[in-house]
């Protein structure tokens, strides 16, 4: 994204578009609905955002993550977190060569396109914590020496929010490192027969006939999304919108200001902004709106406020709140 420069061109625009469409296509075979799911998955994909999703077992996470990396040719590595997962397990150690007589060096699945940490919750906090270099910094460092992640590199992690039982709760400092969380629901019944559908027809666990898309027309698209314009008036409205979260007092009612503990930090504003302009040229804008700020705002923020344990016995959710920030702050 740019606050100021020369627009993309129309023919930009429109291979931008070529090559979003066929990620689309290459999605929407294998993943019935799920549209929002769909379009978290390209923003993180066009800004270099992690995502975290969230839902009851069953509902097509694994198959989303799969899908995209044959979709890009891309490497792909799933992770199942445990309690006994260690973090030489993620990113690699070092392992004695007994012919050589030295140690070498062995990467850890974590140096892949494309990282699926299943359960995430269910490593012990040591274990999440390996995972904040490789995901803030894009390297990883074994016996002192650093090896960088490749390019593009993109963590989904999924978590279950009805078993509890043998997890670990993500830190407020390790939740701020994805740039979307996403919450998947029911299949309409529907969208659920076409599911079976597909799965009897075979079309869900068919083999890929190759890639839609090569890794270097990504890293283009990634290149061309640093061009989307976005004006300093929407960069303002992020920060208002930001500022809500932290001083809820100012916008929101008091009773339901009080349920905020604490707001959202200013990495939530560089996603708010990020995302708006990925959500932009998804859209086919070069240039972001406030609407692309409102259609990601509730991802963005959904799992950077916390919430006092009032909130929870009321049923009062950050997704409600920031409903009410949303209609609250003053659109530019």
């Amino acid at each position: 994204m740019q606050l100021s420069g020369p627009q993309l061109s129309h023919e930009d625009m429109q291979r931008a578009a070529e090559v979003i469409g066929q990620v689309k296509t290459a999605l929407a075979a294998k993943i019935v609905s799920q549209n929002t799911l769909q379009q978290s998955l390209l923003i993180g994909l066009i800004a270099s955002g992690h995502v975290l999703l969230e839902s009851v077992p069953g509902l097509a996470k694994t198959t989303a993550a799969k899908t995209l990396a044959q979709s890009l040719d891309a490497r792909f590595q799933r992770i199942q977190c445990t309690p006994d997962l260690l973090p030489s397990d993620i990113t690699g150690g070092q392992i004695w060569d007994q012919k050589a007589g030295e140690f070498k060096v062995s990467l850890g699945p974590v140096h892949a396109n494309i990282v699926l940490l299943d359960e995430i919750n269910r490593s012990s906090a040591k274990t999440q914590s390996a995972m904040l270099e490789a995901m803030e910094e894009r390297q990883t460092t074994i016996g002192g020496n650093v090896y960088a992640l490749p390019n593009p590199f993109l963590v989904l992690a999924t978590q279950n929010p009805i078993d509890q039982e043998g997890t670990y709760q993500l830190s407020e400092a390790q939740m701020d490192r994805f740039m979307l969380k996403d919450v998947l629901t029911y299949p309409t019944i529907d969208e659920e027969e076409e599911v079976i559908a597909r799965v009897a027809s075979g079309v869900i666990d068919a083999p890929s006939n190759g890639a839609a898309v090569d890794l270097n027309r990504i890293l283009w698209l990634q290149s061309v999304f640093k061009r989307v314009f976005i004006d300093r008036s929407i960069v303002k409205y992020t920060t208002y919108i930001a500022a809500a979260t932290r001083t809820p007092r100012n916008v929101l009612d008091p009773k339901l200001a009080d349920l905020i503990q604490y707001g959202a930090s200013p990495r939530a504003t560089i996603a708010l902004c990020r995302a708006a302009c990925a959500h932009a040229l998804i859209n086919g804008r070069p240039y972001a709106v406030p609407d692309d700020v409102k259609a990601v705002a509730t991802r963005v923020l959904r799992h950077r406020i916390v919430l006092k344990y009032q909130a929870s016995a009321e049923g009062i959710t950050p997704e409600f709140l920031v409903d009410g920030i949303l209609h609250r702050v003053p659109t530019p």
